[in-house]
Order: C-alpha cells, then structure tokens, then sequence
C-alpha cells in the first residue's frame, strides 16, 4: 500500500552540495536519502524537502515527504534509513501524513539561525558551523537595523537570483540578535526566504555592525530593490535550519 510519510531529518551540510539534486554530483542530502529509500523499496521514490538549503548549510529539522510502497512500520523505516544513511544525516522521525500533504507547499514558516564566534582563540570543535570574526560588532546597532527588516517587504535586493521570476515578496516576522559569551545569533523566523536571503541579511547587519553603514540605511535598501547595494553574503557554514512550521 502506497502512502505518504512526513520525515524530519538532521544533518550537517559541511561535505554536501545542498539539499537538492545537482548534476554531476552524488553528494546532495536528498540524493543520499533516496538512494537509501530506493535501496529499501526496490523502486525510485523522489522525497520532497520543505526548502533547498545551500551547499555547506546544515539542518536540525528539516521536513521532508515521500511516498513509499512498504509493510514497515514508521520506526522500521526510521530505523532502516539511519543504518544505512552516512553518519552526518539523521532521520529524526518518520510518521504516517495526510495524503494530500506536502512539505514544501504546506510550511507556513521557518526558522533559521546564523551563528558567529567573536574570541582570541580559535573555535576549533565549533569551526565547520560558525562564522568566525576578527572583531565584535556593535550589536544594539545591529538589533535597531534589524527592526527595519522585518515586516513584509520585497527582498529583491537581499536575493542572490537576478533572475527571480516569481514575487520577492516575503514577511520576515522576527529576527532576534543575541551575545552570549563569545557567541553571537542571528535568529531568523518568517514565512519564507529567498536564495541566500538570510546570509546576505546577516551580512548587511554586521556592516552595521562594524560601522560601515547605518542602521537606518535598511529603509533605503528594501525600497531599492538592487542586490549591489546590500550587504556581503555570509559563509554558508554559520547557517542552519531550525525549524519548520506547518
């Protein structure tokens, strides 16, 4: 009987191409998934994530679903999966969904979290998902910047695709900046996000951070609309996904 799973997966994107299948490649998250479901089922199943997360980015849930044609039991297939998946993919948990559900289309929010490192020594246990800087950033400054930001706003200018065809339109509800010890977050939550939005977002901020523009300046970017103008695009390792909402 074929039905239709809800998965919710962990992985670190270090080693990974992204989420997505890129040709020529092998080394996708969803390639490494399917190969193991195939393997399982004996047929070609395609698994469909809530995002396509960017090379070197990492999840703790991401939510994904499949069909499956399979007598197993959702923690047999759990199980099953994370004895044969590398050891930096986890499948967290598997539950029978709705036949009409769909992880992508039926999100109606996600949460990322961007971390950097501010310290005289190196974060050698934490380096594959920190952004490490060489000074620490005004964050009060960042925090006002970051009001700015949010809302709902075209975030042309904060999207690496010149080419978008669809809207840029998105609500960005909350973005959080917290300092804890030599650790800084950039808490993301909105209804959804654009090609490397929340890294070039994060880049923009620490620009105000170090003084290099205002926080005021967001205003006047957002109504630009121009990619130039923002922020550098932050390293993907200091990025992952935390949640998604449904």
């Amino acid at each position: 009987m074929i039905r239709n799973y809800k998965l919710e997966i962990m992985y670190d994107g270090s080693r990974y191409k992204g989420w997505e299948h890129q040709p020529g490649t092998d080394m996708t998250i969803q390639g490494k998934l399917e190969n193991v479901l195939n393997k399982m089922t004996g047929e070609t199943v395609e698994i469909l994530g809530a995002g396509r997360t960017d090379a070197g980015v990492h999840a703790r849930a991401m939510t994904a679903n499949v069909r499956l044609d399979t007598d197993m039991e959702e923690k047999e297939i759990r199980d099953y999966m994370n004895s044969y998946l590398p050891d930096d993919i986890c499948v967290n948990e598997v539950k029978i969904a709705s036949d009409r559900f769909h992880a992508r289309y039926n999100a109606t929010g996600k949460t990322y979290r961007y971390t950097c490192y501010v310290g005289d020594t190196k974060p050698v246990f934490d380096r594959k998902y920190v952004y490490t800087l060489e000074r620490t950033p005004d964050v009060e400054a960042m925090k006002r910047a970051a009001v700015l930001l949010t809302g709902e706003h075209d975030y042309a200018g904060f999207c690496s695709n010149p080419r978008m065809k669809k809207s840029t339109v998105r609500t960005v509800d909350r973005i959080d900046i917290d300092k804890k010890g030599r650790y800084i977050y950039f808490t993301y939550h909105g209804s959804g996000f654009l090609q490397h939005m929340v890294r070039i977002l994060t880049g923009t901020l620490l620009e105000v951070g170090y003084g290099e523009r205002s926080a005021e300046s967001m205003t006047e970017l957002l109504e630009a609309k121009k990619r130039a103008l923002s922020g550098a695009t932050a390293p993907a390792q200091g990025l992952c996904l935390i949640r998604v909402d449904y």
